[in-house]
């Protein structure tokens, strides 16, 4: 009896590795990829390529700020999934 107690502990722990070990692999992915698109949507910054006004950088700057929160409020509660949706 004590030997099945032990094997399904050391299954479950394994099981919990597992998971962890997907969840680092993935975290450190996606967050160097988010990094880099927003370094890529800093580089419409540039005025001498691109023309645009306060209006439009504040609509930016609130729906990544949406977005961050929306993600504080999903790693820290449960949380569904909600539309992506952006317009200037």
């Amino acid at each position: 009896m004590d030997g099945s107690v032990a094997l399904k502990s050391a299954r479950k722990s394994r099981a919990s590795d597992d998971k962890r070990t997907k969840f680092i692999e993935l975290a450190e992915s996606r967050t160097v990829n988010a990094i880099r698109a927003i370094r890529v949507i800093g580089k419409l910054g540039n005025k001498s390529h691109y023309e645009y006004n306060e209006v439009d950088v504040k609509k930016i700057i609130n729906a990544l700020g949406r977005e961050v929160e929306a993600l504080k409020a999903r790693l820290t509660a449960k949380g569904g999934k909600s539309e992506v949706e952006f317009k200037l």
